[in-house]
């Protein structure tokens, strides 16, 4: 089959690969129909995430159709439409039966090498690192899937792939975020970060009773799709601070939640973004944290930090301080995806939400390398890739 593959930092190719086999009673091998490049890709795509290996095959947002099952699979038939949560879970352990699907205790089978830098181990991830599981991702033509009695989510007719496909990673995430921030009648949401998970974050801090949202970044196109799709208002960090006027925004009390939706790959205009910058080129420091300090430091007192954007290793300079002597409640974390499923199906189908919106390039998989290159530079106002094995 052909396949998306990790050759080396900035080096992505499509590659001819062995067709993926049913290994495990409960595996599942997926015809994949759509999939997408995530901006938690580009973390890949940089290099920034340690253990990948050469030929890794990428890719954790996909869909298809079902062309065969494990023995022990009873729940899903051949020939079913089905997505993927981006997390693999079991189902049975501890985490996975209190609904903290991305932590699984049963689906890393390389889980002392995720110890050792985090003390435990989360779940495996599709197409991310041997560190989460070495496991072959979905941006291919082909997939197989583990724990397919659990891992598979079957839709229903009449939705289009574009409608669904998100499912399997940024509408959750941008839910869980926006659910995380314990918004109440009334409340500002900040959310740093106006990308595709951005963009789900602000529209589900508005469905979730938010009566105000303001997006942060630079690009023009997504504050546009920002103020055009959700309805927030928008401040663009290379024009003014985002501190000061949210600060004038908000009557000087800061936002009542925040969202980074940023993550380990932040810019920034200040001198602590190019301070990130040098310290990350010689490795004396993984991710850079700048959108991170900023909304520490901007939430009001006694405020709610929620963080979907991904970091992979230690930050320096965070105003720890800051978040003590203010009481900010901290939520972050990889989304819990299956718990979220069922809802987020049902606001599609009820018409509160079009996942679609942030789609703005649909390439043909043996474009990827293009795909990756406009997405990461921004280039032809890209702000989501879909690729069309």
């Amino acid at each position: 089959m052909k396949a998306v593959c990790w050759n080396g930092a900035k080096d992505v190719r499509v590659e001819t690969v062995p067709d993926p086999k049913i290994l495990n009673p409960r595996d599942a091998i997926i015809k994949i129909t759509s999939t997408a490049i995530c901006g938690s890709d580009l973390h890949l795509y940089d290099g920034f995430i340690p253990t990948m290996e050469k030929g890794d095959i990428l890719g954790h947002e996909f869909m298809g159709e079902v062309v065969e099952l494990g023995s022990e699979v009873k729940n899903i038939k051949i020939g079913d439409r089905v997505v993927v949560p981006f997390t693999i879970s079991c189902g049975n352990c501890f985490f996975c039966n209190r609904d903290l699907w991305s932590l699984c205790d049963n689906s890393n089978p390389n889980a002392w090498m995720a110890e050792k830098l985090m003390g435990h181990s989360p779940a495996g991830l599709f197409g991310y690192s041997h560190m989460l599981g070495g496991y072959a991702g979905g941006q291919a033509e082909y997939a197989r899937v583990p724990f397919a009695d659990v891992g598979l989510f079957k839709i229903p007719d009449g939705l289009t792939d574009d409608q669904v496909l998100f499912l399997t990673d940024i509408f959750p995430t941008g839910y869980m975020a926006a659910e995380n921030c314990h918004i109440k009648p009334g409340d500002i949401v900040a959310v740093w970060g106006c990308g595709p998970v951005g963009q789900f974050a602000i529209k589900s801090a508005f469905l979730l009773g938010a009566e105000r949202v303001i997006g942060i970044d630079r690009i023009p196109e997504r504050l546009r799709l920002a103020e055009s799709y959700s309805g927030a208002e928008t401040i663009n960090y290379e024009e003014a601070d985002p501190g000061e006027v949210l600060k004038e925004m908000t009557g000087g009390r800061g936002p009542d939640a925040v969202i980074d939706a940023v993550g380990m790959e932040a810019h920034g205009t200040n001198f602590d973004a190019f301070y990130d910058r040098v310290k990350q080129a010689v490795r004396l420091e993984t991710d850079r944290p700048t959108a991170l300090r900023q909304v520490l430091l901007t939430c009001r007192k006694g405020g709610h930090v929620s963080i979907p954007g991904v970091y992979g290793g230690f930050l320096d300079k965070i105003p720890m301080g800051a978040a003590f002597n203010k009481g900010l409640t901290f939520k972050m974390g990889q989304t819990h995806v299956h718990k979220y499923l069922r809802p987020l199906l049902e606001h599609v189908q009820k018409g509160d939400i079009d996942p679609s919106f942030v789609i703005t390039h649909r390439l043909p998989l043996e474009q990827a390398p293009h795909g990756y290159e406009i997405f990461k530079h921004k280039k032809d106002n890209c702000i989501k890739v879909v690729l069309k094995p």
